[in-house]
């Protein structure tokens, strides 16, 4: 079978490339936001949004290949949904430039057993692995445990999400995370509340930092 554009499945030249049309819509993020949240403005490296400096987040930067829209959303859906389990190295490759030249240690987003047992891989830590073979980082594959399911935060509020993973992740091997400068593997960053969750867990074991790491991200206007 020839190689398959991962936004329509076009065939195309090799794989993990996009079709012309795919890759003219799909929004890649330089980097030029919030050096804390990642998003727009100030427009300038290094500089902090107004709500960064006035309520500044528990986390050490998130950092995302891509703006959520029509075709970065269908990668994350092919390889969730459709076992399309090669779309995780797709996803790996852009998500890898963005590491933090200080991090020490990968750690992807852990699913609840039940979840995993249905979809038969973590996502999270598919990615995590072509990440880490491009960066050398090592990857903790259970680092963190998710300890009770949460519902699908599709549709809930930036509160009610809050409050579904409040306490639902704890770390497994505190002395593999303690001091250490951590980057969190996650597909996508929508209100950010289960990666502040697991953020939190983290810090709370020892990490030094916890930057956020994922593939596509929801920025308020965004199209693709």
């Amino acid at each position: 079978m020839p190689p398959r554009c991962p936004g329509c499945a076009e065939p195309v030249e090799a794989d993990h490339r996009f079709c012309a049309s795919c890759w003219g819509r799909l929004r890649f993020l330089d980097g030029a936001g919030c050096v804390r949240c990642g998003l727009p403005p100030p427009g300038e490296p290094g500089q902090h949004c107004g709500a960064c400096l006035a309520d500044p987040p528990h986390h050490a930067g998130v950092h995302a290949a891509v703006a959520y829209g029509p075709i970065a959303r269908e990668l994350p859906i092919r390889l969730k949904h459709g076992g399309r389990i090669g779309v995780a190295e797709t996803m790996a490759g852009p998500m890898a430039r963005l590491v933090p030249h200080d991090a020490e240690l990968l750690v992807p987003v852990p699913l609840h057993r039940w979840r995993l047992w249905r979809r038969g891989f973590n996502q999270a830590v598919l990615i995590g692995e072509g990440v880490s073979r491009r960066t050398g980082l090592p990857l903790l594959r259970g680092g963190l445990e998710r300890v009770r399911a949460t519902p699908l935060l599709r549709g809930l509020s930036p509160r009610e999400r809050r409050k579904a993973v409040t306490s639902a992740f704890r770390v497994t091997d505190r002395a593999a995370v303690k001091g250490r400068r951590i980057v969190l593997i996650d597909d996508v960053y929508t209100t950010g509340a289960t990666a502040n969750a697991c953020v939190r867990a983290l810090l709370a074991a020892g990490a030094a930092s916890v930057a956020i790491l994922c593939w596509a991200r929801v920025i308020e206007g965004a199209d693709d």
